[in-house]
């Protein structure tokens, strides 16, 4: 006997649970509808069923509609040698005659229908044999049947009833056996009813059998043409879902998403292999286990866990719920979709849905968050954490938590290191500052990075000011350590200021702005140190915003002059040119420092307005003198940095109709520290429009003998920080002037010498070549109109001024700290002697004035002023100071100081 198979229209069983069993093909096998492993088809088809039921209850078999014999016709076999004996019963015969013994020969015909049916199906539904397998096979053994009974019922007495009743339960069971088959179904019957009336011969048998036979035609035309439109849905809906089968599979294979289904107990009955994969289990191990089971329970999870297991509980249907996977290898979040199931009365079969792969959106996000609040080259905390982890602490409810310093830091010297070793350098010693900071704050506190070269620390908590000063002065030391990049040496330094709350401010924007304060008071005492907020210096953030207010006023006004220090030949000691310097008299302060507004024109981006009004006044005093005589004016680098420098001077000239050479532009190393062609531009089209060119403050700066290859300086000019102190015994300043005007005459360049005040230095200046002075010694800067009537008088000038009558001496450029009562006011050191020093930056000083200085941290001496000229004052110390083995004096640094001759 055949294997049984299902039949074209045929609805596949369902289980219990709503899923669709396994499709099978002709031969009874898994159906396999394309190459590679289908096992997973029934789970795909569940899933379809899910999205729409009405595909995966249909059994698609294309072949069963086109093939005349069905796989298990030969189980009509022992249904009609049943029927036969049944009617040789019922006659009471045994089969004597040969139509008899002809009808049970042709009754076991059918048993060879499933080999019949297997020939059709090799040879192709258009084979031409297939039409006498049907009739040997269909049409015969049913005429056969219909003849034994008709015989039987005619001839030998067989009941007409019994063999009516073997008629219809044949046609039945043929019917059900050829359901779909029209032809082989009307040929059946045919040939069983021709059976039967063949042994009458009565005509109007025959009649009602032509009858039938066209009635069956008539039927069967109409039962062909609905069974082939039923074969096209079918064959639709068959590509239908073999197309959604192949989309699902291949969007599981692809790794982008996969699907799950659990039973009424919440047991995992499928999951795509993907998800095993990526668990480290197989398919069968994950079948049966507990859905929740393959998510990651821990702490950091737990909300999402309670969120999928009150959905479970309450059979609710969910959408992107993420989870955290139990991978084992790598960390991993799905984004989980599901439904409740139900069967046709409406009972909970399980769960069904699909999950995606969120662990790359995750890490996205993730990153995406870090670079919001953490900055990408150190991983300090940036700007924006740093706020919030202040506001935090500042809007804590308990008033004692909301405690806190903040330190604000700066590095010295750091855009010295990027432009001489390049920016990757500079990024990895901001790298390894951040390091440094972090070992020494450790667990008190927390560091960011503000930007560019600033820092931020934030102490919680009640910390002394002890402390917090012990804590800045470690940072300090360890900041300004070597660091060692790419194999090359940098050195730098930094300076804090700190702020600390209540007392300083209760809020983070007063916090910081007073922790800023303290910072510039920091830089402004000679860097390197540390500096608490005090309300003084707030009075002195105001004091500079009124001092840059009534600098706008004094520029629009034209309260700014040019005072002119004369230069004078060293061979002829004659006059042949001046040096401009700017002055302001404010209204109620008196006369101030340049050195008080220049850093304050330069930050506000006035000083060009200033430097082109210093090279229009210039060129107009000019023109009233001599035209032997030479003026100089000082350019800063935002000035030179300006493209249209050069139309502004030619401007300044053709107004004032000087003679372009007359007119002589001081420039600073510092213009070189960027050296583009912009640079080499620059002077060339300044050397076009016919002005001399003076290289200003030679040696104190970045220093690069390279440049002078290239820029067509005309002059040379010695900073006085080498002529002071160049008389003492053992001072190098001597071969290094001698150095630079003999570099200068190699170059065809002329050379002044600037501070000269004593004699002995008048007299080392003039032995070692330089061509010009400039200094306290000939004359002192003079107004335009002192300078109108000096050169009237002559240009003969004549040296005036002490011998040498200074004690020992230390040349130094030091920022310090004066205070006198309950003021402080910031001094730069210009010179220092164990007995005094030289300050400049306060102004009209009394004689016998009494000052605590700050020299350095932790040297702290007093001192009373001797002496005030203009923004200068000798002071002196009320305890000498002591030198150690190495001759350096206390609180200075050997490399701060340069030995100079006694005066």
């Amino acid at each position: 006997m055949g294997a049984a198979r299902p039949e074209t229209g045929q609805r596949i069983p369902q289980r219990a649970d709503g899923a669709s069993a396994r499709l099978v093909s002709d031969n009874g096998g898994p159906s396999s509808r394309r190459t590679g492993d289908r096992r997973d088809a029934p789970r795909v088809a569940q899933t379809l069923a899910s999205i729409d039921p009405g595909i995966a209850r249909q059994t698609i078999s294309e072949s069963d509609v086109q093939f005349l014999i069905p796989t298990n016709w030969s189980r009509i076999a022992p249904l009609l040698l049943v029927a036969a004996a049944v009617a040789f019963i019922g006659a009471w015969q045994l089969p004597t005659t040969i139509p008899q013994l002809f009808a049970l020969v042709g009754c076991f015909a059918a048993v060879i229908g499933n080999r019949a049916a297997a020939i059709e199906r090799d040879n192709g539904p258009n084979a031409p044999a297939r039409g006498w397998l049907a009739v040997v096979t269909i049409v015969l053994p049913m005429f056969a049947c219909g003849l034994l009974i008709g015989t039987l019922t005619i001839d030998e007495g067989l009941s007409p009833y019994l063999g009516l009743a073997l008629v219809v339960i044949l046609n039945g069971v043929a019917g059900t056996l050829l359901r779909s088959r029209t032809v082989s179904l009307l040929a059946a019957q045919l040939a069983i009813w021709t059976g039967v009336v063949t042994p009458s011969g009565s005509p109007l048998a025959w009649t009602a059998l032509i009858l039938t036979a066209a009635a069956l035609a008539l039927v069967a035309r109409h039962q062909h043409d609905h069974d082939k439109r039923a074969r096209k849905e079918r064959m639709a809906r068959a590509r239908v879902q073999k197309r959604a089968e192949d989309i699902l599979r291949d969007y599981e294979e692809t790794g982008q998403g996969w699907f799950w289904e659990t039973d009424r107990r919440g047991q995992i009955t499928y999951m795509s292999p993907s998800v095993a994969k990526a668990l480290g289990r197989s398919q069968k191990e994950l079948v049966g286990s507990p859905f929740t089971s393959i998510f990651d329970l821990s702490e950091n999870s737990r909300k999402g866990e309670r969120t999928l297991a009150f959905h479970l509980s309450s059979r609710s249907s969910f959408t992107e719920l993420a989870m955290r996977a139990a991978a084992v290898e790598e960390e991993r979040w799905w984004s989980l979709n599901g439904r409740p199931v139900y069967d046709s009365f409406e009972n909970f079969c399980g769960f069904r849905g699909s999950g995606t792969d969120l662990t790359e959106k995750k890490r996205s996000q993730e990153n995406a968050s870090r670079l919001a609040h953490y900055d990408s080259l150190t991983g300090l905390a940036n700007r924006f954490m740093m706020s919030q982890s202040l506001e935090k602490i500042l809007q804590t409810p308990l008033e004692r938590e909301r405690e806190c310093a903040v330190f604000l830091l700066d590095l010295d010297r750091f855009k010295h290191v990027n432009d001489t070793l390049g920016h990757p350098a500079g990024d990895a010693l901001l790298k390894q500052v951040a390091q440094r900071l972090e070992r020494v704050v450790g667990e008190m506190g927390r560091v960011g990075r503000l930007g560019g070269d600033e820092f931020e620390v934030i102490f919680p908590g009640r910390v002394s000011k002890e402390k917090l000063g012990a804590i800045a002065h470690e940072i300090i030391h360890q900041v300004s350590q070597p660091y060692s990049l790419d194999g090359k040496r940098a050195s730098i330094g930094t300076s804090v200021g700190i702020a600390i709350s209540p007392q300083d401010g209760q809020s983070s924007e007063a916090i910081i702005r007073n922790a800023d304060l303290a910072l510039y008071a920091a830089k402004d005492g000679g860097r390197g140190c540390h500096h608490f907020y005090a309300d003084d210096l707030h009075s002195a953030a105001e004091e500079r915003s009124r001092l840059e207010q009534d600098l706008r006023d004094a520029i629009s006004g034209g309260d700014l002059e040019l005072y002119y220090q004369p230069v004078i030949e060293a061979a002829t000691e004659q006059i042949v040119a001046f040096e401009a310097l700017l002055r302001w008299q404010h209204p109620t302060q008196g006369w101030l420092s340049p050195a008080r507004f220049i850093p304050i024109a330069e930050d506000t981006g006035l000083i060009a307005a200033i430097g082109e009004w210093a090279l229009r006044q210039a060129c107009s005093d000019l023109a009233k003198w001599p035209a032997s005589i030479r003026c100089a004016v000082n350019v800063s680098p935002l000035q030179f940095a300006n493209p249209n420098l050069p139309s502004i001077i030619t401007n300044a000239i053709a107004h004032a109709g000087i003679d372009p050479s007359r007119l002589e532009l001081e420039i600073t190393e510092s213009v070189f520290l960027t050296d583009d062609d912009n640079t080499e531009q620059m002077f060339a089209a300044l050397k076009r429009v016919g002005v001399r060119l003076a290289l200003d403050d030679f040696g104190t700066g970045y220093s690069s003998l390279g440049y002078l290859k290239k820029a067509p300086f005309d002059k040379i000019k010695i900073d006085q920080s080498f002529v002071r102190g160049a008389t003492e015994k053992g001072s190098r300043n001597g071969a290094i002037i001698a150095s630079i005007t003999s570099l200068a005459q190699s170059l065809g360049m002329d050379t002044t010498a600037e501070g000269v005040e004593t004699f002995d230095e008048l007299e080392l200046v003039r032995e070692l070549g330089c061509s010009h002075i400039q200094g306290f010694i000939y004359e002192k800067a003079l107004s335009s109109r002192a300078a109108t009537e000096r050169l009237a008088s002559g240009l003969a000038a004549v040296a005036s001024g002490p011998r040498a009558a200074r004690a020992p001496r230390a040349t130094v450029l030091r920022k310090v700290v004066l205070e006198h009562g309950a003021h402080r006011y910031n001094g730069t050191i210009r010179n220092v002697a164990e007995g005094g020093a030289m300050v400049e930056g306060l102004w009209n000083v009394p004689p016998g004035t009494l000052f605590r200085i700050e020299l350095s941290p932790g040297v702290i001496v007093e001192a009373t002023s001797r002496w005030c000229e203009e923004n200068r004052m000798g002071v002196q110390f009320a305890i000498p100071l002591r030198r150690d083995a190495n001759g350096t004096l206390e609180g200075f640094e050997p490399k701060t100081l340069t030995v100079a001759k006694a005066a």
